[in-house]
């Protein structure tokens, strides 16, 4: 139903209308009485799939949204009644800030492929609290945290400080986003100074509860081999929970779209199915050098159950979906848990 009549409806309107339309329809269906039930019959049922213990959390099944479509935390409980496993919200910032001008996302249809620029629009870290403290379901919820455009590089850490403090209560995990090309200077923080210093503060105001909650870094695809081996490094300095792996890509290399219409588009990370081999190759470089040495969560390029496959096979522990959920709808969540329960 979804790759028949929804997508299409949708793909008549620009790309971020079409997102604002679906939350819309996400709003209406949850306050009807029994519509997110009802929702929850017609696809959380079908999508059950392998539980997991990771990071000290019991996720339901492997299979989880990635951070970036719900950044406002706006549809939880309608992503759990589609069966998702877990869901990260996000990039969460201290301050509610606009993001880049329109328009900042584009589809590259014959590559299942998007292009964005969002640049962390976000409604800011109050808002999303109270907003998280109000779901209704019980899914687990990570919080991807940042920067505001506006914070020096060298004042960063106490933005991520910020977020993680007001969000702890709210969310079962952390995710540190580093790896963001559409915030001016932001891949700069994954150089192992500053990045050993963010991420060690973190986990020093961690131990100050009484119960810590687990921190993962997200990195971007575009690392050197000597940049990866760096982060094995400070991920087993500072003691982190695990990596996600990977966010967008600047690379451009072998899109089916022309290259006028890709460089009409300009400057932005690319997700979907060009990043597929890209991404996984990140997860076995990682898997392979640290000899196991922490989990990862494999995102990028996921629209099948053979390609969440690939990143089980190559390291994984769990995987995230976004453009791959963009093109096929709910019914990748069952693909992904039959494949991987096989």
């Amino acid at each position: 139903m979804y790759k028949l009549l929804i997508r299409p409806f949708l793909f008549l309107f620009q790309p971020e209308n079409a997102h604002h339309l679906t939350f819309f329809m996400m709003r209406v269906i949850n306050t009807l009485p029994l519509g997110r039930f009802l929702f929850s019959l017609a696809y959380s049922q079908k999508n059950k799939g392998q539980a997991t213990e990771l990071f000290g959390l019991k996720f339901p099944n492997k299979v989880g949204l990635a951070a970036g479509l719900d950044k406002n935390a706006e549809a939880i409980d309608m992503f759990a009644a589609m069966g998702f496993g877990f869901v990260e919200i996000g990039t969460v910032t201290p301050k509610p800030q606009p993001g880049n001008p329109q328009p900042r996302l584009f589809r590259l249809k014959k590559d299942q492929a998007l292009i964005n620029r969002m640049g962390f629009n976000n409604d800011g870290v109050d808002v999303i609290k109270k907003r998280l403290a109000k779901r209704k379901s019980n899914i687990l919820v990570g919080g991807n945290i940042g920067k505001n455009k506006i914070t020096p590089n060298e004042e960063a850490v106490t933005d991520y400080i910020i977020c993680f403090n007001e969000l702890f209560d709210v969310v079962d995990y952390f995710v540190v986003n580093v790896s963001s090309p559409n915030t001016p200077g932001l891949r700069e923080l994954q150089e192992k100074k500053p990045l050993s210093n963010i991420l060690n503060t973190l986990m020093t105001e961690n131990k100050k509860r009484p119960t810590t909650k687990p921190i993962l870094l997200k990195i971007a695809p575009d690392l050197t081999e000597e940049q990866l081996i760096d982060i094995i490094e400070i991920v087993n300095e500072t003691k982190i929970d695990g990596v996600i792996a990977t966010n967008t890509t600047i690379d451009r290399s072998g899109l089916k779209t022309s290259s006028t219409e890709v460089e009409t588009i300009g400057a932005g990370g690319l997700s979907g199915k060009p990043v597929q081999a890209k991404s996984t190759e990140v997860i076995r470089f990682l898997q392979e050098k640290s000899n196991g040495a922490f989990p990862i969560i494999g995102v990028g390029g996921i629209n099948s159950g053979k390609s969440a496959l690939e990143k089980m096979n190559a390291g994984a522990s769990l995987v995230q979906v976004y453009s791959g959920f963009i093109y096929e709808g709910p019914a990748l969540i069952s693909a992904i848990n039959k494949s991987l329960s096989k």
